[in-house]
C-alpha cells in the first residue's frame, strides 16, 4: 500500500504575494526610497544615452543631407583646397554620368558692423548640378513663385522667361542661402543683408532665401563667387560624382589612380567620414559621462542593500513560522530576490521614462552637446529625441541587476535562519568567522585589471578595476573592523565595554551598518582627488603656456593681417610682440582633426612648451616639430618618429615629412596640437597669416590702455578680442571648476544614500535587539546609557569605516587620475591630495553618521522594557 504524499502547508507562490503587499503598504516609504534611488541612477545614465543618440542622429542627417548620395566622392585633405584641373579631367570621362563641384570655406558672419561674429560653414555649389546629388544643398529663392500650370494662358515663351527669372538668383555673385540653423543664429530673414570675412576685409550679401539642410549653422552661394570673393580662383575643396549605370566603383577608382595619380593632398571619402569623426570626438566623453551617472545607481544599489535588511530583520519571525510550515530555505532566498527584483523593474521602468523628460528638457534648454561642446550647432536646430534600444535596455537591465545585487547578502541572510531557533528568539544573531581571501582577491585582480590596455579606445578595464577595488573594499569590512578594534584596551565603563565587545563581534552587522559609507566615502575621495590633481595640473600648466602679459585673437577665428603685429609693437608700453597661426590639420579622415599651431620658438622650444621629457637635438635638413600628449596617444608619434604633415602650401595641401623633437603637455586641445615654428610654416606654406598675438608689456604700464590702443589699431572692420593673463588664467579657472560643478552634487548624493543606509540598518539592529534593550532596562541601563550603547557601537564601526573608505578611495583614485584620463582624454598629471578638504570630508562623514546613530537610538531606548521582553513569558 502506497502512503500519501503529505501535502505542503505552504500553497505555491500566489499565497506568499499577500505577505509581499502587506510589507510594501506597512513600509511604503522605505520601499519607495530604495525604488526612487534605482530609478535616479537609470534615469541619469539613460539620459545620457537618449542625449547623445539624438545629437549624433541630428548631426548624421544634416551630413547625409548635406553631402547627399554620391556614387564616389573626391575630398581635399585640407581646407586649402586642389586645382579644379581635376574636376575637367573626371567630367571627360565616360564612366562618369555626372560631377558636382563643391567650394567649402570657414568664415564669420555678422549682421552689420560692431555686431559680434558666428562663425558658419560656407558652401559654394553649381546650382544646375548640385540637385542630382545634394538637393539639400539647392537655393531656393525667396521670391521664386509657383510653377504655372497648362492651362492659365501662358505662352511658352513667357514660360521660359519665366524659368530663367527664376534661375538668375542662384547665379547672382552677391546672394546667399542660408539654413535654419543660420537664419537662428543670426536672426535674419530674406532679405535683409549680412558681412562675410573674406582676405582683408568684410563683404556684403544679400540673404535672397534658404537651403533644407540642417545642422550647423550654412550658407550656400553660386561656386564662382565662392572663388572669387574668398580668394580661393581656381579651387575645389570636393568633388561629388555620379557614376554611369553599371560601372564599378572600385574598379573605376582603381583606373583613375593608374592612368594619373591624384594630386597631392586628395584622396576617395566616404559619405560617413565626418560622422564617424563626430562619434570618435565624443565617445570617451559620453563614456565617461554615462560612467559618471552610474555612480548615483551603485550607491543606489547599497541603498537597496539596507532597506533590504531592514526589512528581513523585521519579518524573521515571519520567514521563521514560514520554514516551520514547509517554506524551504532556498525559497525563503527566492522570494526576496523576487521582492527586490519587482522593486529594479519599476524603478528601472520610471527611471526609463524620468531620462526621456530629462533628455527632451536637456535636448530643448541645451542642445545635444553633452556639455562638452561636442556638437555645436545642434542646440540651435532642436535634435528630435532618439530611443537607441540597446542602450536604454542595458541601462534597464543595469538598474535590476543593483537591485537584485543589493538584496543578496540579506536574501542569503533569510536562508540561513533556523526557524526554531527565531521563533524562540534565538539564533539571529550568529556570526560566520571574518574571511580575508575575498576582499583580498578582489583587491589583487581589480590591481591586475587596472593594467590592462584601453578596449577599443576606452577605460572599460580601468572601470572594472574600480568597481573590482570597491567590492572588495567593502567585502574587507568585517574582517578590518575587527582588526582595527582588537588592539583596543578593556574599558573600565560597563557601557563602553559592552559597545567595544559587540563592535568587536557582530561582523555582519557592522558590514551592514558602514558598507554604504565605505562605498559612498571611498567614491567621493576618489572624486575629489581627481578633480584636486587635475585642477592643480591645469594651473600649473597655465603658468607655463602663458608667458605674455597680454593677448589678442580674432574674433570667430578671423585671420589677423600680418603688419598688426609691427603696428602694435610700436604701441606705447609695449616691450615685445610675437604673432602665431593656428589651423587644423586633419591627420586622419575618421579622427578629429588636430591644431597645427605656428609660433616663434628660438633656439630652446622648451621654454615656451612644456614639454615631458627632454627635447631631441635637431637634424640637418629636417623640419622639426612637437606633438601635443593626446596627438601622440591618439596618432601613435614617438619621439624621434618621422611623420607626414598635411601643410596647406600655394598649390594646395602636401604633407610634408617631419621629425618629432618631443612631447609637451596640453590640457586645452584634447584631439591633439602640433607645433611648428613659425618661420618654418611661413616657408613652407606661404601663409603670412596670424591668428594670435602675445604682447609684453614695458614695466610699469597697465593693460588696459594697451588693449584700447590695440581695439583702436584693428579697426571697426577686424573684431579682436583681448584679455590679460591674469584674466584669462581666472576664466579658465572657472570654466574648469563649473565643468566639475556635477561632482559636487554626485558628492553629496554619494553620502546621502550611504548615511540614509546607516539610518535603515541601525533601525533594523533596533528591530532585531529589541529583546536585548529589554533586558538591559530591567538590569538598570538608562534611557541615556542604552543610548550611548547604541552611539558607541556605531561610532566605532564608522570610524573603522572611514579610515577604510579614506584608503580605498586613495587606492580608487590612482586608477582614475593615472590610468582612466589618460585612457580616456590621453591627459596625464601628477597625484595632488588635497589633505584638508579629505579630512573635513571624513569629519563631515563621521559626524553625520553618530548623529544618525542618536536619533536611531532614542528609538531603542523608547520602547518600554516590559513589551520587549514580554514575548519570552
Amino acid at each position: 500500500m502506497r502512503s500519501t504524499p503529505t501535502p505542503r502547508a505552504v500553497a505555491p507562490w500566489r499565497q506568499l504575494v499577500p505577505l509581499t503587499l502587506a510589507e510594501w503598504r506597512h513600509h511604503p516609504g522605505r520601499h519607495a526610497v530604495a525604488l526612487l534611488a534605482v530609478a535616479l541612477g537609470v534615469a541619469l545614465a539613460s539620459s545620457v544615452q537618449m542625449i547623445n543618440a539624438s545629437a549624433l542622429s541630428e548631426f548624421s542627417q544634416a551630413v547625409r543631407a548635406a553631402n547627399g548620395e554620391p556614387d564616389a566622392v573626391l575630398a581635399a585633405v585640407g581646407r586649402e583646397g586642389f586645382d579644379d584641373a581635376l574636376y575637367a579631367r573626371l567630367a571627360t570621362d565616360e564612366a562618369v554620368a555626372l560631377v558636382s563641384p563643391v567650394l567649402e570655406v570657414d568664415a564669420a558672419a555678422r549682421t552689420g558692423a560692431g555686431q559680434r561674429p558666428v562663425t558658419m560653414r560656407l558652401a559654394g555649389v553649381d546650382a544646375l548640378k548640385i540637385a542630382a546629388i545634394a538637393p539639400a544643398l539647392l537655393p531656393r529663392p525667396a521670391q521664386a513663385g509657383a510653377p504655372r500650370g497648362p492651362g492659365d494662358g501662358a505662352s511658352p515663351g513667357a514660360d521660359q522667361g519665366a524659368a530663367a527669372g527664376a534661375l538668375a538668383p542662384l547665379f547672382d555673385p552677391g546672394a546667399l542661402y542660408l539654413n535654419p540653423a543660420a537664419m537662428q543664429a543670426l536672426q535674419v530673414s530674406a532679405g535683409q543683408r549680412i558681412e562675410l570675412a573674406s582676405p582683408g576685409s568684410w563683404t556684403a550679401f544679400t540673404v535672397a532665401g534658404r537651403v533644407s539642410a540642417g545642422g550647423t549653422p550654412l550658407a550656400v552661394l553660386d561656386i564662382a563667387a565662392a572663388q572669387s570673393r574668398f580668394g580661393r580662383a581656381g579651387r575645389l575643396t570636393r568633388l561629388d560624382l555620379r557614376l554611369a549605370a553599371g560601372v564599378d566603383r572600385e574598379a573605376w577608382q582603381r583606373s583613375v589612380e593608374s592612368a594619373a595619380p591624384l594630386p597631392a593632398g586628395v584622396r576617395w571619402a566616404a559619405a560617413d567620414d565626418a560622422v564617424q569623426r563626430v562619434s570618435n570626438l565624443s565617445r570617451a566623453y559620453r563614456v565617461n559621462l554615462g560612467v559618471l551617472a552610474l555612480v548615483a545607481l551603485l550607491v543606489g544599489g547599497f541603498l537597496v542593500y539596507s532597506v533590504v535588511s531592514l526589512s528581513v530583520a523585521q519579518r524573521l519571525p515571519q520567514f521563521a513560522l514560514l520554514g516551520v510550515l514547509g517554506l524551504s530555505a532556498r525559497d525563503r532566498r527566492t522570494l526576496v530576490l523576487a521582492e527586490s527584483a519587482v522593486i529594479g523593474l519599476a524603478g528601472s521602468a520610471l527611471g526609463l521614462a524620468a531620462g526621456a523628460a530629462l533628455a527632451a528638457l536637456a535636448l530643448r534648454l541645451l542642445g545635444g552637446d553633452l556639455g562638452g561642446g561636442y556638437f555645436p550647432g545642434v542646440a540651435g536646430v532642436g535634435p528630435a529625441l532618439a530611443w537607441p534600444a540597446p542602450a536604454l535596455a542595458a541601462c534597464f537591465g543595469l538598474g535590476t541587476a543593483a537591485a537584485v545585487v543589493g538584496a543578496w547578502w540579506p536574501a542569503r541572510q533569510a536562508e540561513r535562519l533556523a526557524p526554531a531557533l527565531v521563533l524562540k528568539g534565538l539564533g539571529g544573531d550568529t556570526e560566520a568567522p571574518a574571511r580575508w581571501w575575498p576582499g583580498l582577491a578582489l583587491l589583487l585582480l581589480g590591481g591586475l585589471m587596472a593594467l590592462l590596455p584601453p578596449v577599443a579606445g576606452l577605460p572599460l578595464a580601468a572601470y572594472g578595476a574600480v568597481a573590482m577595488l570597491l567590492a572588495g573594499g567593502v567585502a574587507l569590512v568585517p574582517a578590518l573592523v575587527q582588526l582595527l578594534l582588537a588592539a583596543r584596551s578593556t574599558p573600565a565603563d560597563a557601557v563602553l565595554l559592552l559597545a567595544l565587545r559587540r563592535a568587536r563581534h557582530a561582523r555582519a552587522t557592522a558590514s551592514a551598518t558602514v558598507s554604504g559609507v565605505v562605498a559612498s566615502l571611498a567614491l567621493s575621495v576618489a572624486i575629489t582627488v581627481m578633480v584636486a590633481s587635475f585642477r592643480n595640473a591645469v594651473a600649473q600648466w597655465l603658468d607655463s603656456v602663458l608667458p605674455a602679459d597680454l593677448y589678442l585673437r580674432g574674433s570667430a577665428g578671423a585671420v589677423l593681417p600680418p603688419s598688426l603685429a609691427a603696428s602694435a609693437a610700436a604701441l606705447p608700453g609695449v616691450a615685445r610682440v610675437t604673432a602665431s597661426r593656428q589651423l587644423p590639420l586633419l591627420v586622419s579622415p575618421r579622427q578629429p582633426a588636430v591644431a597645427l599651431l605656428a609660433r616663434p620658438l628660438g633656439d630652446e622650444p622648451a621654454r615656451s612648451l612644456p614639454l615631458l621629457g627632454p627635447a631631441l637635438p635637431a637634424q640637418p635638413g629636417e623640419l622639426s616639430v612637437w606633438v601635443s600628449e593626446p596627438a601622440a596617444a591618439i596618432h601613435g608619434w614617438q619621439p624621434g618618429q618621422r611623420i607626414a604633415l598635411p601643410l596647406p602650401g600655394p598649390g594646395g595641401t602636401v604633407a610634408v615629412p617631419a621629425r618629432v623633437r618631443g612631447i609637451w603637455r596640453d590640457y586645452a586641445r584634447q584631439f591633439g596640437a602640433v607645433v611648428i615654428d613659425a618661420a618654418d610654416y611661413r616657408r613652407l606654406s606661404g601663409d603670412t597669416g596670424v591668428n594670435e598675438l602675445a604682447l609684453w608689456l614695458a614695466p610699469g604700464a597697465a593693460a588696459a590702455p594697451v588693449a584700447r590702443a590695440l581695439h583702436d589699431l584693428a579697426g571697426a572692420d577686424l573684431p579682436v578680442d583681448t584679455v590679460s593673463t591674469p584674466e584669462l588664467r581666472r576664466l579658465s579657472l572657472a570654466i574648469f571648476d563649473r565643468s566639475f560643478a556635477v561632482t559636487l552634487y554626485l558628492q553629496a548624493v554619494a553620502i546621502g544614500v550611504g548615511l540614509v543606509g546607516v539610518a535603515a540598518s541601525l533601525s533594523a539592529q533596533v528591530l532585531a535587539r529589541r529583546k536585548e534593550f529589554g533586558l538591559l532596562a530591567h538590569l538598570g541601563l538608562t534611557r541615556r546609557q542604552v543610548m550611548r550603547l547604541v552611539a558607541s557601537e556605531t561610532a566605532a564601526w564608522l570610524l573603522a569605516g572611514v579610515l577604510v573608505g579614506l584608503l580605498l578611495g586613495l587606492a580608487m583614485a590612482v586608477v582614475l587620475v593615472k590610468v582612466v584620463n589618460p585612457q580616456s582624454f590621453h591627459w596625464s598629471m601628477p597625484m595632488a591630495l588635497p589633505a584638508a578638504r579629505l579630512a573635513a570630508l571624513a569629519a563631515a562623514v563621521l559626524a553625520a553618521g553618530i548623529a544618525t546613530a542618536l536619533f536611531s537610538a532614542r528609538r531603542a531606548a523608547g520602547r518600554p522594557a516590559v513589551m520587549a521582553v514580554k514575548e519570552d513569558w
